[in-house]
């Protein structure tokens, strides 16, 4: 089994960028957490970050026939990108949205998400772990474990 993780604007910048909304955890934390995840889970995840729209979009195609399975955190494309939203449609391969922070709890305009339209399952608020529990419910969907 192969998991898409794919990550949207500013994630990159993680420990650095608002650490009291995205906490202390770093980039390389959440690659770490990705290589455990996928090592205890004995499947494969790929991660890829842009903060460009046009190279998620480019890579969620790419997926086509060669991903079980997509995790993404848009960031700032959750609120804005139709394309991404499109591109998810247009690939139907099982997604989980993720959500560093609590979406809900912020500006109203971050209560809008696009991609989320066309995924399976929204986690929100619960930091880099959410990451974490989107992969095993992913795995849990593709075995026939859950519906």
């Amino acid at each position: 089994m192969k998991i898409l993780v794919l990550n949207g604007p500013n994630i990159n910048m993680l420990g650095i960028r608002e650490p009291g909304i995205y906490g202390k955890n770093t980039f390389a934390d959440l690659l770490q957490l990705l290589q455990d995840t996928a090592k205890e889970l004995n499947i494969e995840v790929e991660q890829f970050q842009s903060n460009h729209e046009g190279d998620l979009v480019d890579k969620i195609q790419w997926s086509f026939g060669k991903i079980d399975g997509i995790v993404i955190n848009p960031a700032a494309y959750t609120h804005t990108s139709v394309a991404i939203l499109d591109a998810l449609k247009a690939v139907s391969i099982p997604a989980v949205e993720v959500h560093i922070s609590d979406v809900n709890a912020r500006e109203p305009f971050r209560q809008i998400s696009y991609a989320g339209l066309a995924c399976c399952k929204t986690i929100k608020g619960h930091g880099l772990e959410g990451y974490r529990e989107a992969i095993i419910y992913l795995n849990q969907l593709l075995n026939h474990k859950i519906s």
